[in-house]
């Protein structure tokens, strides 16, 4: 993979069945660069057969019973759809041409398809309507922030979804006496009044709150109440479930009220920060992920709470199961509730029954899935591999080409073993080729976080330019129980270091992996530890890659968006404590060739951590370099401009060229 490969990329995102279970419709996302942005389309997939097992049945192709679908071209690469030689399948078929088309949901009656629509690039997504039956969709709301996911009330006539409301005056709602509408600049400054204030890729949220709002097919707007999230009905649609945040304690209580809003109450009280409720299907319970208020490495587990009031109960082992990253869900089925859980760089939907029996694994493997949706007794899960970026599963029968023809390079598992017998997980991917390969030891963010079994861009564009990367996941990191994680708290660089190392060297041992041509890169944690393996191991390494990094643990307490409490957490709050932690305090030691890459607008790690490393390198000489990109926040490696991601990835590949000789 090149980086200007990127385009190639498709991405499904979270599907929903018909009711009857026979039909999905799943969001397909891919980097445009020709408008510098994303673009997302809605497919239509029969789920009665398999692009892999062709079904036995008639050989005449049969209409869907729920869905329409438009005559016109289809575009992103698809093909018109062709008569299957054996058996009635009939493979995926575009049914939007919106510009960013995503978050579909199918009304429990089976008439209609809710969904977002940003009608172009500086657009604010929007919820409409799509009829099944046939007919052009319709908009519902006109949010001037825009509107997040819709739930449907059980039966069919209005729908639930959030919205930020813009605070007078502020986010265009202010105009000059000439009419003139006056922009962010000419606002009145804010005042501040509690930590928890803004948020890296969204900004200032207190004078723009989250609220709850109903809607019918009609277009008539409701606002029930103020909180956030995702609302859920319950299963007699006589209640909503939704979150409210603290703005001191980094906390999300569980909150409920009636369809009208009125009867409002949270059900936990601030002791978790909590995601995802949902109604259990007899209504008598809500269930919810969370982990302990303001806490860093622990799991977020699967939680239930009464409806008429009690303590919450776990349904699975919060030491042990893990809700997914990027993003994870949780939904319920009248067997029980389907979890994403992380397991040793796999993340695997698990079956959980409501009074906390063991869960039962419905899929597993070196693999992970990335969403799913449950109706009809049909369950449909979106599944990355090491080969594909996802494609849409019925149980274990492939459904969708998305990705056809998509090359990668293999995903080799290596597991090393630290100095004190510990054992570490990872994985190489190599170039084409014999070797020996100059070496990039990549690490991750988080640090609560797992790299996987999945195709990813960073080190297939690196193996594609003739770096071997080594990449994995040690104490500190998630997939591997609450145990693997705690070890680092208060000593993040010392004990991390020690198994990234031991995953090198076990790595190096291979003899088409050359030792004396050595690399290090990794973003925001991954940063700080390459920061900290340049001061530290300098010598194991001939040039670094710093990306979005906390170097400095005391400025970082104060400027980021989460400092304020994942510092104390991860780090301690002792100040001679956090300067010993601090990359920054070493950096008279590091004499490696040092690239730093930042963001202006980054909020979770400040760009002034960037400065600070860079300015300390550069006035005693060591050879560093600053890479600043303008309008990106924390996810530029994610979801920041295509053209940004391209430069990025081009840019760490000539540093490496630069001072690892003779890569291909």
């Amino acid at each position: 993979m090149k980086p200007a490969d990127l385009p190639q990329m498709r991405i499904p995102g979270t599907p929903t069945l018909s009711p009857d279970g026979r039909t999905a419709v799943v969001a397909v996302a891919r980097p445009d660069l020709a408008s510098d942005s994303y673009t997302s389309q809605l497919w239509l997939v029969p789920t009665n057969g398999s692009t892999e097992e062709p079904t036995n049945g008639s050989t005449e192709k049969e209409e869907p019973t729920t869905g329409s679908k438009e005559k016109e071209e289809p575009t992103n690469g698809s093909k018109e759809k062709e008569e299957p030689t054996t058996g009635s399948q009939e493979k995926e078929e575009q049914l939007t041409r919106g510009w960013h088309d995503s978050a579909p949901r199918w009304s429990p009656d089976g008439r209609h398809l809710a969904f977002l629509r940003r009608t172009g690039k500086a657009a604010k997504p929007q919820l409409w309507i799509l009829p099944m039956t046939g007919g052009d969709a319709w908009p519902l709301t006109d949010e001037p922030l825009g509107v997040g996911p819709a739930d449907w009330a059980p039966d069919s006539s209005r729908l639930a979804f959030s919205a930020r409301v813009p605070q007078e005056p502020r986010y265009g709602t202010a105009r000059t006496d000439d009419g003139e509408q006056i922009g962010p600049d000419g606002e009145p400054p804010r005042r501040i009044t509690d930590l928890f204030h803004r948020l890296d890729g969204l900004g200032f949220f207190g004078d723009r709150p989250s609220h709850i709002f109903t809607v019918t097919l009609e277009g008539e707007v409701t606002r029930v109440a103020e909180g956030e999230g995702d609302p859920r009905y319950s299963p007699d649609g006589a209640w909503l479930t939704f979150l409210e945040s603290s703005a001191e304690a980094w906390s999300a209580d569980v909150c409920v009220c009636r369809a009208d809003g009125s009867e409002r109450r949270a059900l936990t009280g601030g002791e978790f920060s909590a995601s995802l409720p949902r109604f259990r299907p007899d209504g008598a319970a809500v269930l919810f992920v969370a982990c302990p208020a303001g806490s860093v490495l622990r799991n977020e587990s699967l939680w239930s709470i009464p409806l008429d009031g009690g303590p919450a109960a776990p349904l699975l082992d919060p030491a042990r199961y893990h809700l997914a990253m990027s993003p994870g869900d949780m939904d319920v089925t009248p067997d029980g509730a389907l979890f994403m859980n992380e397991n040793r760089g796999a993340v695997e939907l698990l079956s959980v029954p409501y009074d906390g029996g063991p869960p039962t694994p419905l899929i597993t493997g070196e693999r992970q899935v990335s969403s799913f949706a449950w109706a009809g007794g049909v369950l449909a899960t979106v599944i990355a591999t090491p080969t594909s970026w996802g494609e849409l599963y019925r149980d274990e029968r492939r459904l969708t080409e998305f990705n056809k023809g998509t090359e990668a390079l293999e995903q080799v598992e290596v597991t090393a073993t630290a100095p004190d017998g510990y054992p570490v997980h990872g994985w190489v991917v190599r170039p084409a080729g014999e070797g020996p390969h100059p070496v990039l030891l990549m690490i991750h963010g988080g640090p609560y976080a797992q790299y996987g079994w999945r195709l990813f861009d960073e080190p297939q564009v690196y193996a594609g330019a003739g770096y071997a990367v080594v990449y994995g996941n040690p104490r500190g990191s998630s997939g591997y129980g609450e145990a693997h994680g705690e070890p680092i708290r208060g000593n993040v660089g010392e004990v991390t270091a020690t198994d990234l190392l031991a995953l090198l060297d076990a790595a190096l041992k291979e003899p088409d992996l050359d030792a004396g041509r050595v690399g290090v890169l990794g973003g925001s944690h991954g940063g700080f530890m390459t920061t900290w393996l340049a001061a530290h191991h300098g010598d194991r390494f001939r040039a670094a890659v710093s990306e979005r990094a906390v170097n400095s643990i005391d400025s970082f307490t104060g400027t980021s968006d989460i400092g304020w409490f994942f510092a104390d957490a991860l780090y301690s709050g002792d100040f001679e404590r956090q300067s010993r932690q601090s990359p920054l305090t070493y950096a008279d030691r590091i004499s490696v060739p040092m690239l730093i890459i930042h963001s202006e607008q980054d909020w979770r790690c400040p760009v002034e951590q960037a400065y600070r490393l860079f300015v300390a390198l550069k006035r005693r000489g060591a050879p560093a370099e600053l890479l600043l990109f303008p309008g990106e926040g924390h996810e530029l490696s994610r979801t920041g401009r295509p053209s940004h991601r391209i430069q990025r990835f081009d840019a760490i590949l000539d540093w490496f060229d630069r001072h690892l000789p003779n890569a291909a």
